[in-house]
């Protein structure tokens, strides 16, 4: 079962405006992806269910983030169904994020508590979101459905909209100011931030700092 509250999750995110995302087969390299993401002093991560047996790879994740990283609010990406999501929720899942939005899987996630963050492309999707108790809306793709022009279009209506774009989101200060001055909530992001390169390296080190100095970028274009 989810670790965190939802409240807590749902107030990290929009606090620290970042979700990293990252799919990895290999249990020790996620495990240290994981501790950069937390030791940069961004507590949320998002584990994309992408790859064969990426449900085992998140088991070992969830423990070890109990036994040791207890700070880490640990969640789960691209699920499509209700019956995925309710297997990474008994594994410790605390929000589960999707590239669409259902119905069954909002209805399971909410009797258990836990944030669901599906993609919208519209506005439409965004107002039936609403209706199925979603607190923040990933805008997926984010790139291709408008960017930051979307997000703000859609918040001048709907200012109570809290949207997380993902998909077009970069860890540099022209795009991150684009798309917060636009009103997005927080920003998913994925191999831009999580680059393959350093994680192929090794140099988690590096990885830490890259994400450090994005978080600095966050809070400082949104002052």
């Amino acid at each position: 079962m989810a670790k965190h509250k939802r409240l807590h999750v749902l107030s990290s995110m929009m606090e620290t405006g970042l979700v990293p995302l990252y799919y990895h087969p290999d249990t020790e390299t996620a495990v240290r992806i994981m501790n950069a993401c937390g030791d940069a002093g961004c507590p949320v991560l998002e584990f994309t269910n992408r790859g064969d047996r990426a449900l085992q790879v998140f088991e070992a994740l969830a423990e070890y983030r109990d036994r040791e990283r207890p700070d880490m609010i640990l969640g789960v990406g691209s699920v499509i169904s209700g019956p995925s999501a309710a297997m990474y929720m008994q594994a410790g899942a605390d929000f589960i994020v999707a590239p669409l939005l259902d119905e069954g899987t909002a209805g399971i996630c909410n009797g258990r508590k836990v944030p669901y963050l599906p993609g919208c492309g519209s506005v439409t999707e965004i107002h039936q979101a609403h209706l199925l108790g979603v607190e923040i809306i990933k805008i997926f793709p984010a790139g291709q459905v408008g960017g930051p022009a979307f997000v703000k279009s859609v918040k001048a209506p709907c200012p109570w909209a809290e949207l997380m774009p993902s998909g077009g989101v970069s860890p540099d200060k022209d795009n991150l100011s684009e798309w917060f001055g636009a009103g997005a909530a927080c920003v998913g992001m994925g191999s831009k931030l999580i680059s393959e390169s350093l994680v192929a390296s090794g140099d988690f080190e590096a990885l830490r700092r890259q994400i450090e100095k994005t978080l600095n970028l966050i809070r400082s274009v949104r002052e």
